[in-house]
């Protein structure tokens, strides 16, 4: 936490939660909180990335589903973040040669964000010479030191923000990577930086997500606080014990979590806690420029921490977002942290389009 953000709080007034965009593009008027969910196609090239670790996360470079974007709208939401890994439309012996049958795909996904009134958020989860989850398959560069890495990473891009530049603003956003880590605060900039430099320079009036630097909290880096037209995004997954009970990709916390947590008798987190650590610092004045908004890219709670436990931590959390104007979108909308198919073992599942639906994170989820 930086000292120097709280003394401003008292005085500072609540962020509100996105942007408008006139029919240019241009930012104009504010528009109601994004909230969504995460789809992961293509999260992965290859389900080896995740074999051994949980294969649930092993996707095969699928096409998106139009039917999560017509469900996501029918239920009340208006996001969806796609994170993804470069390599899926990447040819591996020239990294600078996109294969167009996949981008296409992408193109789908976009397209059908606009049919349903859905704001979709494009993501290199994997990019080229970086990825919280490299130790699965290493990338052959460091995206922080490796001047090739940096010019193919600012390369795709580049031809993402051409490729994209006639969609209105108020239905395509670029969140350019994902949790970084590894690196200094003034290498992570540096990088923004080129990237955002090389999508404003084929689409000017494009809006970024910037991440803040990966941990529990996650925190938006002061650093990129004065780029225009800008969302920060930070994530949702305080206390790390609680969200990733038993999760063996995350160190597999084995501690029984309750809500609110506690050691020996004594509270550790709480809603208050979240508030401090997660929520106050985010409001400092460095967010207060214009066109600067806060957004909980990433957040939710594996299938394995009770589901009474999970849905109290989750409204609290929600309760706090909503007072700061911030939007969010859960990991993820089928699967294991989300509403369908979540495969919880203490929870009564609704028969949905075939799919196994929690009714009761459902309707939480739609309070806020």
């Amino acid at each position: 936490m930086r000292p120097n953000r709280r003394r401003f709080l008292a005085t500072l007034p609540v962020a509100s939660a996105g942007l408008a965009f006139d029919a240019r593009g241009a930012p104009a008027a504010d528009v109601p909180r994004w909230r969504g969910f995460n789809l992961q196609e293509k999260f992965t090239d290859t389900p080896k990335e995740w074999a051994a670790v949980d294969p649930e996360w092993g996707h095969h470079n699928e096409p998106f589903m139009e039917s999560d974007f017509a469900w996501i709208a029918e239920l009340g939401f208006n996001f969806v973040r796609l994170p993804m890994s470069y390599r899926c439309w990447t040819d591996p012996r020239d990294p600078y040669h996109q294969f167009e049958p996949v981008l296409r795909q992408i193109d789908q996904a976009v397209n059908w964000g606009r049919q349903y009134g859905v704001h979709v958020c494009l993501n290199f989860h994997r990019a080229p010479g970086y990825s919280i989850n490299a130790s699965l398959s290493p990338e052959p560069w460091s995206l922080w030191s490796d001047a090739k890495a940096l010019d193919v990473f600012t390369y795709q891009w580049s031809k993402f923000a051409a490729r994209y530049k006639d969609v209105p603003g108020m239905a395509l956003s670029f969140n350019p990577i994902n949790e970084p880590n590894g690196c200094t605060l003034n290498q992570y900039a540096a990088v923004m930086r080129r990237a955002i430099g090389a999508i404003r320079e084929a689409d000017p009036n494009r809006l970024v997500m910037i991440d803040g630097m990966f941990g529990e909290t996650m925190l938006p880096v002061p650093e990129l606080a004065d780029i225009p037209n800008a969302v920060h995004a930070t994530r949702g997954y305080a206390p790390f014990s609680l969200t990733h009970y038993l999760a063996p990709w995350a160190g597999t916390p084995k501690e029984l979590p309750t809500w609110p947590t506690k050691n020996g008798g004594l509270v550790v987190w709480d809603k208050d806690r979240l508030d401090q650590i997660c929520i106050l610092p985010g409001q400092g004045l460095e967010f207060r420029q214009p066109g600067t908004r806060i957004f909980v890219g990433e957040w939710g709670c594996w299938n394995q921490t009770p589901h009474d436990v999970a849905l109290r931590w989750m409204r609290d959390f929600l309760a706090l977002w909503k007072a700061a104007g911030w939007g969010w979108a859960l990991w993820c909308f089928r699967g294991s942290f989300g509403i369908l198919d979540s495969g919880r073992a203490d929870v009564k599942y609704e028969n949905w389009r075939g799919h196994a639906l929690d009714r009761k994170m459902l309707e939480l989820l739609r309070e806020f």
